[in-house]
């Protein structure tokens, strides 16, 4: 019987096909699988960046369908590309589907997802979108948070919040900061005071507004300044009342005490302001 060769529109493999069947042992068709499933299977083969484009659909099947062959490439992604081309899609479109995959990340590939949101907080124009990630991120609360502590995007994030004079960035970072402190206790050790020049600068940033921001940002940088200063007080309350006691005992700081740490504690404090005691 002679044997026709004829390419089907289902396999996109593109081999050749004798009786109907195709004669590539892996091809879906072979094993009975319908033309959906081809399709579904043959996107998970597809490049990143074609999988992305599809992430945003309106139609909820087929983000499931992308997500599920993304998380299959993630599991493989030893360099470490395609958790790569996920930050940076995030970084492009603030997707929520991709904060979605990030958060599933396990060990070791957490080290190469710092390192990317490292970068972006290193870079002005991706700051905000990078700080934002982060924070999306820890508040997932991921078993790789801890190596936050020892990794060096704690220290861009501190060098934000001293440096940066976006207000938004510096909303956004202290809201991380303090979502994250809890669940990194051991950092306490070795950036104490770093923790508490954060909270001097905000305080300082906000009383003087050097970048003349309008009042409604100066109300959430003041309730963000107002939380870590409980949150510092709550987990180093020696360390943190000496620093205010050095620190706002110079007359440069004097008005700034007085305006902005006085007033924001004396409400909620029984026995007054602690910087005073």
């Amino acid at each position: 019987m002679g044997s026709s060769v004829v390419i089907t529109a289902g396999c996109r493999c593109q081999v050749a096909v004798v009786g109907g069947t195709c004669c590539h042992w892996t091809c879906p068709l072979s094993a009975g699988i319908n033309r959906s499933e081809v399709s579904i299977m043959s996107r998970e083969q597809v490049s990143i960046t074609d999988l992305l484009l599809s992430l945003e659909s309106s139609e909820l099947q087929e983000v499931e369908r992308v997500k599920t062959a993304v998380n299959q490439q993630l599991s493989t992604d030893r360099g470490g590309a395609v958790l790569s081309s996920l930050v940076e899609h995030y970084l492009d479109s603030s997707s929520s589907q991709v904060v979605l995959l990030l958060s599933s990340i396990r060990e070791p590939h957490h080290k190469v997802l710092l390192e990317k949101l490292n970068e972006a907080l290193n870079r002005p124009g991706n700051r905000l979108a990078g700080v934002t990630l982060l924070g999306h991120l820890i508040r997932k609360q991921p078993p790789w948070v801890h190596h936050i502590s020892q990794s060096p995007i704690l220290l861009s994030l501190l060098r934000c919040l001293k440096t940066d004079g976006d207000v938004v960035v510096l909303i956004t970072g202290v809201l991380v900061l303090i979502t994250l402190l809890p669940m990194i206790p051991q950092a306490g050790k070795q950036h104490i005071y770093d923790f508490f020049d954060v909270f001097g600068r905000l305080v300082s940033w906000s009383y003087k507004n050097p970048g003349h921001v309008a009042p409604v940002y100066l109300v959430h940088l003041h309730a963000g300044v107002y939380s870590l200063f409980h949150r510092l007080y709550g987990m180093f309350p020696c360390n943190f009342i000496s620093y205010l006691r050095l620190h706002y005992s110079m007359e440069e700081n004097l008005n700034t005490f007085q305006e902005v740490v006085k007033v924001s504690n004396t409400s909620t404090d029984p026995y007054g302001p602690v910087g005073t005691r």
